[in-house]
């Protein structure tokens, strides 16, 4: 599974969408859309300041995290960020690999 860091500002659509349906009912919504998609939610916050809602979720792969991402956008309700997420074990695998590389101008 992959995993991704959602950073999410609702429009003002969206907040009256959420003033009326409350938290609880936002979640049940990420809930049913990451599921169906065979993930799940790890962990969903609200916040205020710069982002409204932060959640980390399991997707089996970046073609359904771009899935749920257009289909989010389209809805004009929320701004997005997806950020995937490593783990250690995985950034040790990368450390381990080849790559040819050149800088510009070397």
């Amino acid at each position: 599974m992959a995993k991704f860091l959602i950073q999410a500002s609702y429009t003002s659509e969206g907040t009256k969408g959420l003033l009326k349906e409350g938290a609880s009912g936002r979640r049940a919504a990420v809930e049913r859309v990451v599921g169906e998609l065979g993930g799940t939610l790890e962990v969903m916050y609200f916040a205020f300041g710069e982002d409204d809602l932060v959640c980390v979720i399991d997707l089996p792969d970046a073609v359904s995290m771009a899935a749920v991402s257009l289909t989010v956008k389209a809805s004009g309700a929320l701004t997005t960020r997806a950020t995937p997420l490593l783990t250690v074990e995985e950034i040790d695998q990368a450390t381990r690999r080849q790559v040819a590389f050149r800088a510009p101008g070397a």
